[in-house]
């Protein structure tokens, strides 16, 4: 169970639309780890729209540098302590980003109807205008078996209706749904892009399902040359959801915080 915690976590990496006021987020890195409240955010409507140096297959390398629980010892969440194992533990994945357009598909009947107010997406209007967008299901497959192995999972998928929910079926037969429910984004530079998304998860499968909410907020630094290389500093925060006994203990503020610095070296696509 504690390794499917660990994997609540990590699927939100490289997972994250509304525009933060310019600096925001930056300034809201810059102070951790004195985070006191969630991230300034907007309904999530259609899909994160990235950089176009962006586009393209990356091998990731992603190392937690540092592990924060702000209201320790009161409140500690479970696979906090179990994480500590992976301090400093290079784990190395391929992500694709890729022109809007080429959406995963094949759900079959593996989501629980979902209901919710139907909202317009028009991509175009987005910004960055760059229409580079993450391959979420492509990228979600690899960061779970990287982290969980390929004997456990069995199968990423994104609801083909939106690209804000997506479903992780594990070989046990258990779920973990994922819901994008805000996010931000703000370009300080023309090689930089800071992005930010909160995501509800529901993980399906023991005898009570458990729940999560998970910020992560991303700064990304690109270098062209002498090859093609992107340095991120990524920051992600666990808040307690509403059905949590010590809820209102903790309200806005994180419960656990992790670091990590990223490395995406560009590959050639086969």
């Amino acid at each position: 169970m504690k390794r499917i915690l660990g994997l609540c976590l990590v699927l939100t990496l490289l997972f994250g639309s509304g525009e933060a006021q310019a600096g925001e987020l930056a300034e809201r890195l810059g102070q951790f780890p004195d985070w006191k409240s969630k991230p300034p955010v907007t309904a999530a409507t259609g899909d994160l729209l990235y950089p176009t140096w962006m586009k393209g297959t990356w091998k990731v390398t992603s190392t937690l540098i540092e592990q924060i629980a702000p209201l320790a010892p009161e409140i500690v969440t479970p696979g906090f302590e179990g994480n500590r194992s992976h301090l400093k533990e290079p784990i190395s994945f391929l992500v694709r980003f890729q022109q809007v357009g080429k959406s995963s598909s094949g759900l079959g009947d593996w989501f629980i109807p979902f209901r919710t107010r139907r909202s317009r997406q028009n991509l175009s209007v987005l910004k960055p205008t760059s229409e580079v967008v993450a391959d979420r299901g492509f990228n979600g497959l690899n960061i779970a078996k990287a982290y969980l192995g390929e004997r456990i999972i069995r199968a990423v998928k994104v609801d083909p209706n939106t690209p804000n929910r997506q479903i992780t079926l594990l070989r046990t037969g258990s779920q973990l749904v994922s819901v994008i429910t805000g996010r931000a984004s703000e370009i300080p530079a023309p090689d930089q892009f800071i992005a930010t998304e909160v995501v509800n998860q529901v993980f399906r499968g023991t005898r009570r399902p458990f729940f999560n909410e998970v910020e992560t907020t991303t700064a990304y630094q690109f270098y062209k040359s002498p090859s093609p290389i992107i340095k991120a500093d990524q920051v992600t925060a666990v808040y307690l959801s509403p059905q949590d006994p010590d809820y209102f203990k903790a309200l806005e503020q994180p419960v656990a915080l992790y670091r990590y610095q990223l490395e995406l070296v560009a590959v050639k696509d086969s």
